[in-house]
């Protein structure tokens, strides 16, 4: 039956409780493209998406998620200026000529989430963790015109360490997001190693998670009085936007 569907698909790892499967799912159904189908690939290893490709001849278009967004890119015959610019990729475009494209759309479904939510006085972010998300978060960030800092466990050029987090950070930093995995699900009851104390109404905390969908971080961050927000807008606004690049004429 598969064989005459055209297929859209995930690349990633673990992800069998993905958000994408289920959203295009519902929205094949509901828009009657009754010959669409979206199927989760998970690999172990970037070195088996060549595998996937051979398994999967109608294969339309491809979401790329954690934690191959950055190794996906060798495998592209192109990508767009953006992903370029944001050194990520979590769309895959299967070109007219059978070349494979990469874009971003993370930067853009991030950058509508956010917009509704900022003030004047919200002038600077700190980016929790140093992936693919986060560099799509960076890219959105100075669209904004909002400096960031990239935080990052390990030492790495340009960043900061948490435990140099304190009181002067979070004066100086009004909006904090998280893009690492830390507090998804199962492990909800992880959060990352920030001094929630110092959050303010003054604060922004924007979980890049969604399931669960208030993470101890955000929890944490709305006892203080921040406005908090998960990731489940910017998922449906870079699904979207994903639909369109597969789409185009």
């Amino acid at each position: 039956m598969s064989e005459l569907k055209k297929v859209f698909g995930l690349i990633g790892k673990n992800i069998e409780y993905s958000f994408s499967k289920k959203y295009f799912t519902e929205k094949f159904s509901k828009e009657l493209f009754t010959d669409f189908e979206y199927q989760n690939f998970d690999i172990e290893s970037i070195d088996l998406f060549p595998q996937v490709l051979k398994n999967n001849p109608n294969l339309k278009g491809l979401n790329v998620t954690i934690p191959y967004k950055e190794t996906i890119i060798p495998y592209l015959d192109s990508i767009s200026k953006r992903a370029t610019a944001i050194g990520a990729v979590n769309v895959i475009r299967f070109m007219p000529d059978g070349s494979l494209k990469g874009y971003n759309s993370d930067y853009y479904g991030f950058k509508k989430s956010i917009e509704p939510l900022l003030q004047p006085h919200h002038k600077r972010a700190l980016i929790l963790g140093t992936g693919g998300s986060a560099k799509a978060i960076a890219y959105a960030l100075e669209e904004l015109d909002i400096l960031y800092t990239f935080v990052s466990r390990e030492p790495k050029e340009h960043t900061i360490d948490y435990n140099r987090i304190n009181i002067t950070t979070f004066e100086n930093y009004q909006i904090i997001i998280n893009c690492t995995p830390v507090g998804t699900f199962p492990n909800t009851k992880e959060f990352p190693p920030i001094p929630y104390e110092y959050f303010t109404e003054k604060h922004i905390a924007f979980d890049l998670i969604y399931n669960p969908e208030e993470t101890q971080f955000l929890k944490k961050a709305k006892k203080k009085g921040a406005i908090t927000k998960n990731g489940l807008d910017m998922l449906v606004y870079q699904a979207e936007k994903a639909w369109s690049i597969w789409n185009k004429d």
